[in-house]
């Protein structure tokens, strides 16, 4: 256990987020890795493959509304020292976990197909997306687990092992792509299944070292299967914080699922475009969320220990290095962002959507960066409903407008982009609103 009620508050931020960051790195090299050798077989494969990982935002809601809950409570009982309501946290998360589990295994296996039929923009996309579904469903199920462990360690201020963690599930899955994917050494290529199945050996392999460190090397809270029977009270207390923060996800979701829609007309290559042109923007905005995972235990741990002044210090510091950073990587999008699309694919068509896209969209991550590191500060509060809200609001502010100018003559994709960018600022600026209210009420003493 860190105890984060002293020291200071950027050096807590920087010594939390740089093995944050680099575990997240390792888990967003996954996907890159899937996607380099995916794009070798086509337009139609990186389409489909992008479009089946959008549906991973849905376990993502589920996962955070675990993950979250757990560690804000397991972070403000570190607060108030007391040891035995975080083990008790943390082991009913383990318990919902494990129903969660079993629930996306049933509902994944009957719905991948008709989701890829109604998202897809041709029947090779469809069959593409499907069969990685099919292969990555028991990764994508596993999740639930593995985020609750990392979630309840991040909440006691350890987050080193869940790092090294992550950094040896991604070397295993650099090791399995090539061969399942493109039949290195084994001469068999699975295509887009072998990327599926190299990530649920991956995963699995990640519950594992993480149960085996619990088993063998955490000292403050101990995963005990005896205390696993429900206890609804603490599942309340879980779903009331992680919820809202479940349902950002579930919103994003929404709003990529809307993308691929209104642009489906346009073609495969402009899906295969935009799906590259996202998991990059999601490993760019990796130095944000990294600091954003940091701030919700300082402030959870502070709220707990009634610091509140060092709970407004944490906004401010991570708020001034997140934007600092992501106006960094702006700039390096709008110079030359084709030299990161082109270390995936040559396809001309792909590289000019992927390239526009980035170009485009980087105008929202300094927007973004505020937004993740609000939502930070509203985990550790235990009060995640506003940041709800915030992303709530884009479903008027880009959602339905986005359906609308789909319908219009003279519809181009630069105007989705254009949107997006507008609401992502819009929603930055009601985050911070609410933010302030909230420190206003919550932090007044």
């Amino acid at each position: 256990m860190r105890d984060l009620t002293l020291g200071p508050i950027p050096g807590h931020l920087l010594a939390m987020s740089l093995p944050i960051g680099a575990g997240m790195l390792a888990q967003t090299l996954y996907f890159l890795i899937d996607l380099y050798f995916v794009a070798q077989l086509g337009h139609a494969a990186l389409a489909g493959v992008g479009a089946a990982g959008i549906a991973m935002f849905v376990v993502m809601a589920v996962t955070q509304t675990l993950g979250v809950g757990a560690m804000a409570l397991v972070s403000q009982a570190v607060g108030r020292k007391d040891p035995a309501d975080a083990d008790v946290v943390f082991n009913q998360s383990l318990s919902l976990a494990g129903y969660c589990t079993v629930a996306t295994l049933i509902g994944g296996y009957l719905l991948s197909g008709r989701y890829m039929r109604v998202i897809g923009a041709d029947s090779g996309t469809v069959e593409a997306g499907a069969t990685y579904l099919y292969w990555f469903l028991p990764g994508l199920a596993l999740q639930y687990v593995n985020i609750v462990m990392m979630s309840g360690l991040r909440g006691t201020g350890v987050v080193q092992p869940t790092m090294l963690v992550q950094i040896a599930t991604v070397l295993l899955n650099a090791l399995l792509a090539p061969m399942l994917i493109a039949g290195w050494l084994t001469g068999h290529a699975m295509g887009v299944a072998g990327a599926g199945l190299a990530s649920t050996i991956s995963v699995a392999a990640g519950t594992v070292l993480l149960a085996l460190y619990f088993r063998r090397l955490e000292k403050y809270i101990h995963i005990r299967p005896a205390t696993w029977r429900p206890r609804l009270a603490v599942w309340a207390r879980m779903i009331n914080i992680g919820l809202p923060a479940g349902g950002e996800f579930a919103f994003m979701f929404l709003f990529m699922a809307v993308i691929y829609w209104v642009i489906r007309d346009f073609g495969a290559a402009s899906q295969a475009g935009f799906g590259l042109g996202t998991r990059l923007m999601q490993s760019i905005f990796l130095p944000a969320m990294a600091i954003a995972f940091a701030t919700g235990p300082i402030a959870g741990q502070n709220f707990g220990a009634g610091q509140f002044l060092r709970v407004r210090e944490t906004f401010r510091s991570a708020a001034t290095i997140s934007v600092i950073l992501m106006l960094a990587i702006t700039l390096l999008c709008q110079w030359r962002p084709e030299w990161l699309i082109r270390g995936f694919t040559d396809e001309p068509e792909v590289v000019e959507v992927a390239s526009h896209f980035l170009r485009l969209i980087s105008f929202n991550f300094a927007a973004s960066a505020l937004i993740f590191t609000c939502s930070g500060i509203f985990q550790g509060l235990g009060h995640t409903w506003p940041a709800l809200g915030s992303t709530g609001s884009r479903v008027v502010t880009f959602a339905l407008p986005a359906l609308w100018l789909s319908t219009r003559p003279g519809f181009r994709i630069d105007h989705v982009w254009y949107l997006s960018v507008a609401s992502v600022w819009l929603q930055a600026a009601l985050s911070v609103y609410l933010l302030s209210r909230t420190m206003k009420t919550r932090l007044a003493a």
